[in-house]
């Protein structure tokens, strides 16, 4: 170990200037791995540095290197780990935790008696030392090979000092001057002790000798003590003479300090005072504005909504601590609170002057169309051509124009007087409401008189006499505060089936639901309603978006704004609804009640377009039930406008509760149509035919396919169609079960095929399946009527080999049915000679005779009947060919008729009817 620490401290310390103290060979606990060394250090130079320094060997094994080096400031703590029990193991702190193994417990022991004393000597911060021996601290390392280095007191660590390159020089010069200074060291150690000697003699000498220039030294030290005591005299002198400066100066600076302060707090109070007069100072002409300014024209009102921003700003200075202590500026305050409250009730007062004098001006024009409406209603003679009066709403543009001029000032008066704010929007709703219910009562008057004149001009209702004010009764029914509609539609007249050829005449139709005969209604009727309905719904879309927009801007509902001291009102209870206010002090009202606010408004002053709407959405289908198709497009097409524009606005809610109520009449209207098929009655002694409602069900399809065509609502429509073919389907076999004068297979045969034939025309895509329901029945009925129908011209026939058909079903085999006694040749031969050629075809004659009676002309399926029973006679006349050869072969039996023959039946019976 001697070795490798003289090794390293030539190799690694000597030239960084640093001593080795203690070394010990360690390595990583829990890790097999090659050992290195521990090595405590001290720099040379001072300061004094202690370090821990981690050394190895190099990986070619021929030198070693240094790895690691901690600073001793930095161990914070030295397990030992058993204090009692010797380990090898130890600890050391510094960043992390360090585990070691030494290669011995005696270099461990050796190497922390060696920090340990390095830290008591060297560092301020104590390391902790824990599970260390008390005796390894306190008594000395016991003598070894460690004991130079580390093994004596405290001051062998600090006087140890290695030689340096000079003194090693004379020591070498001298040693070799003394040939037995290697071989004899006692002797060379005399020598030099001698030598020693006469050189401590000299210096005696030498020191005696100067005993002169001692003393001529001591003389000048005493001179120079003097000078100093002199000095000293004049430093004194100036340091007074510096006091009293100080303190004159001391003085100065404080008056300096006065000074400045002052400066300070007069520039400090010339800022508060401007502040105060630059922002609580109103000019005068901002005051005269607010006192007598003309509210009645443009450059007044600018004047004035100036004047009104300079007070408001004035108010809402932000006032530091300390000013509302000031008598003016209470005394300022309080005369902008005068101010505010003498211009807000004048500008309250003329605001209300304005809303009435613009009423006036507006009842005016009301009052010209009212009258012109009322002649018109009461001339029961003038045609709609004649009437004076257009469908059309007034333009409150004008009026909007004038008063969005005060938008600003309103918005004033809403930040500083809520209260007044909200009795003018109140007084506002209140003019409205009564002028638009006036407007729009009288518009919708107009409406419902040119809708009847559409249908009175030349047309009465069919089942019920009415007079020639029936019109105007029916509208003033309509105009009632309760707004039901006088009369029913229970009183609809059950279909009945007639022994007319004429479809039309042989029943009430479907479009009988409005107590209107199908003569009197037509495409043109329906167009003039259509054209009406949506013009009514284009004026008023436009009336109420123009209304709330100009509600948002003028009563400047859309801005959030409050400011600390404005009165707060109560809840206001309106007839529309509940005017409601959430004004908070300091705070802002959020969009969702500012969104209440202009509903509520909305719903006041229009109060009176919901229930109009439905007045007049019942008078048109109480005209005409398919009326509800054309409302239900249109009322879908405005609801889905408005919600683009606004989902939550007046309009979009009021026209989708409307919306709701034209949706119920097309679903009653769908319900009665199917009603009225299943009070169909049919006529014991008339055909059949095309039944009403099948034909009719073909009407409303091609009508409701021309309404719907691109419409929002289409979902609608195809629910209807599926409810009505379904009732449909299910009344047409009803009636072909009940039919007595006409086949079954007849009823069901045409009316499937023109089912078939209409939906296969029109391509309604949710019926596909329905159509090809109508088809199937269509055919297997056709079929059906023509397999019974033929059986009857060769009845007898028939009936042998049906017997034939059945022994052989039996288990007869073929060729002995002819052994049958029923069966056998004679009594074919007996059967086919009953049906010579000329009967054959007079059986058939009858049966076309009869085929025609059973089938309407509207159809047109005779020639489609007779060729399919040609078929199908040919297809028996086979079958029979067939069982005559397998049944009796070689008996030589045929039918007295062939295919040509029955072909040439067919077809001169067909062209000689």
């Amino acid at each position: 170990m001697t070795a490798i620490k003289h090794a390293l401290q030539r190799d690694i310390f000597t030239p960084n200037d640093e001593r080795l103290l203690s070394i010990v060979n360690v390595c990583k606990a829990g890790k097999k791995k090659r050992n290195c060394f521990l090595c405590a250090t001290v720099t040379t130079e001072r300061p004094v540095q202690v370090k821990v320094i981690k050394v190895k060997k190099s990986d070619k094994g021929d030198f070693y290197k240094r790895q690691i080096a901690w600073g001793l400031r930095d161990l914070t703590v030295v397990d030992a780990k058993d204090a009692i029990k010797e380990s090898s193991e130890f600890d050391l702190h510094f960043d992390k935790v360090y585990k070691w193994v030494a290669s011995s417990i005696a270099e461990k022991n050796t190497f922390i008696s060696c920090i340990w004393k390095l830290n008591q000597r060297y560092i301020r911060k104590k390391i902790d030392f824990i599970n260390v021996s008390s005796q390894l601290l306190e008594e000395s390392v016991p003598s070894g090979e460690n004991q130079n280095v580390a093994g004596g007191d405290e001051e062998a660590v600090d006087e140890y000092q290695e030689l340096n390159a000079r003194e090693e020089q004379d020591i070498e010069i001298m040693m070799e001057g003394c040939e037995y200074a290697i071989s004899n060291a006692e002797a060379f150690a005399d020598k030099l002790s001698r030598e020693l000697q006469v050189l401590d003699g000299a210096n005696i000498q030498s020191i005696m000798a100067s005993e002169k220039q001692v003393n001529i030294l001591m003389k000048l030290l005493d001179e120079a003590l003097k000078e100093v005591d002199q000095i000293e005299l004049k430093l004194s002198s100036y340091e007074e003479m510096l006091q009293s400066v100080k303190e004159q100066m001391d003085q100065i600076s404080e008056s300096n300090h006065l000074i400045h302060l002052s400066n300070t707090n007069n520039l400090k109070l010339l800022s508060e005072i401007e502040f105060l007069v630059n922002h609580m100072d109103l000019a005068k002409g901002h005051i005269k504005a607010l006192q007598e300014g003309d509210l009645s024209s443009s450059r007044g009102i600018e004047a004035c909504t100036n004047a009104a921003d300079a007070l408001l700003q004035c108010m809402n200075v932000a006032l530091q601590p300390g000013h509302e202590l000031l008598h003016a500026v209470n005394q300022q305050q309080q005369r902008f609170s005068d101010l505010r409250e003498q211009f807000a009730r004048r500008l309250a007062s003329h605001l209300n002057n304005v809303f009435v004098q613009q009423f006036i001006e507006l009842e005016k024009g009301l009052s010209n169309r009212s009258y012109y409406l009322s002649v018109s209603g009461h001339d029961q003679s003038s045609t709609l051509a004649q009437h004076s009066v257009e469908l059309t709403l007034p333009n409150h543009h004008p009026f909007h124009r004038d008063l969005l001029r005060y938008a600003k000032l309103m918005e004033w008066l809403k930040n500083t007087d809520y209260g007044k704010y909200e009795g003018l929007t109140k007084n506002y709703t209140d003019y409205l409401s009564r002028l638009y219910e006036r407007e729009i009562k009288d518009f919708f008057e107009v409406a419902k008189i040119k809708m009847t004149g559409a249908t009175k001009e030349g047309k009465k209702f069919a089942t019920l006499p009415r007079k020639e004010s029936a019109v105007k009764q029916e509208t003033e029914s309509l105009h009632g505060s309760s707004g039901k509609l006088t009369g029913s539609t229970s009183s609809l007249n059950k279909l009945s089936v007639q022994s007319s050829g004429n479809r039309r005449s042989q029943s009430s139709s479907l479009l009988d639901m409005g107590n209107m005969s199908t003569s009197d209604l037509d495409v043109a009727d329906r167009t003039k309603f259509d054209k009406i309905f949506e013009q009514v719904l284009s004026e008023l879309e436009p009336l109420c978006l123009a209304e709330q927009d100009f509600i948002s801007k003028f009563f400047k509902l859309q801005q959030h704004l409050s400011i600390p001291g404005t009165p707060m009102s109560d809840t206001e209870e309106t007839d529309g609804g509940t005017l409601s206010r959430a004004h908070n002090i300091g705070g802002l009202q959020s969009a969702s009640s500012e969104n209440h606010m202009i509903r509520q408004m909305m719903i006041k002053i229009f109060r009176c377009v919901e229930l109009e709407l439905n007045n007049l959405i019942a008078l048109g289908d109480k005209i005409d039930s398919f009326n509800s198709l054309y409302m239900l497009v249109k009322m879908s097409h405005h609801v889905w406008t408005a919600q683009n524009v606004d989902p939550t606005s007046f309009l979009s809610t009021t026209l989708g509760n409307v919306l709701v109520t034209v949706k119920r009449n097309f679903d009653k209207c769908i319900s009665n149509q199917i009603k009225q098929m299943e009070d169909v009655k049919i006529s014991k002694k008339s055909k059949v035919g095309i039944l009403p409602f099948v034909a009719e069900f073909e009407e409303f399809a091609a009508l409701a396919e021309s309404i719907f065509r691109n419409a929002e609502r289409r979902g609608d429509l195809d629910k209807a169609y599926l409810k009505l073919i379904r009732g449909v389907f299910a009344n047409v076999e009803k009636v072909a079960n009940e039919s007595q004068k006409t086949p079954r297979d007849v009823v069901m045969m045409e009316n499937f095929h023109h089912i078939f034939a209409t939906l296969s025309r029109l391509k309604i895509s949710c019926l596909e399946a329905e159509k090809k329901e109508a088809k199937q029945k269509y055919t297997d009925h056709l079929q059906s009527y023509v397999i019974y129908s033929l059986g009857q011209p060769l009845e007898k026939l028939n009936h042998f080999f049906e017997g034939v058909e059945a022994r052989v079903a039996q288990g007869v085999r073929e060729e002995e049915v002819s052994y049958q006694l029923a069966f056998n040749k004679q009594e074919l031969r007996k059967v086919i000679k009953e049906y010579p050629g000329k009967e054959v075809k007079k059986g058939l004659d009858n049966l076309y005779k009869k085929v025609d009676k059973h089938l309407c002309e509207e159809e047109n399926l005779l020639q489609v009947v007779w060729h399919s029973m040609q078929d199908e006679f040919i297809r028996q006349y086979k079958h029979f060919e067939g069982l005559i050869a397998r049944c009796y072969p070689g008996s030589g039996i045929t039918m007295e008729f062939t295919i040509q023959d029955i072909l040439d039946y067919f077809s001169s019976i067909a062209q000689s009817h």
